[in-house]
């Protein structure tokens, strides 16, 4: 997963840094609030559970987005896409940790953990000495 963003203009939200859609930003939060809600832990059965109520367009709730304060939306998104699209960014960046004996996915701070290795790594690269490069010719 490629991050880009502009230090000079970040978002005050994760979500807009991660996701490339409102709609990815809209059902990422709502699987960790999900998540939050159920101890910052749910088992295999509940995530499907869940992304089942996303494809079927039976998640109704509140969000946060302009327009739509204070008011019941009906939320819809495929459960494939949900997979691919947002659980596995979500894993693969250590934001959400699949437990593969308890079967369990829960809220990670890996994610943090990989932004300062990576700050580190800079840091590294930047002590280096420079390189003397030969012109072939």
């Amino acid at each position: 997963m490629v991050i880009l963003f502009d230090r000079f203009n970040l978002p005050e939200n994760i979500y807009e840094i991660v996701f490339s859609t409102k709609q990815q930003e809209i059902v990422a939060k709502l699987l960790l609030n999900y998540i939050k809600e159920n101890g910052a832990e749910i088992g295999k059965t509940e995530m499907s559970l869940f992304a089942t109520k996303l494809h079927d367009g039976n998640m109704i709730t509140h969000i946060d987005e302009p327009g739509y304060q204070g008011k019941m939306v009906k939320i819809s998104y495929n459960k494939r896409q949900f997979y691919d699209r947002i659980l596995t960014p979500l894993r693969s960046m250590g934001m959400i940790d699949y437990d593969m004996y308890k079967k369990t996915y829960k809220i990670s701070d890996n994610f943090n953990k990989m932004m300062v290795r990576l700050g580190l790594m800079w840091l590294r690269e930047m002590e280096k000495p420079s390189m003397t490069l030969k012109k072939v010719s």
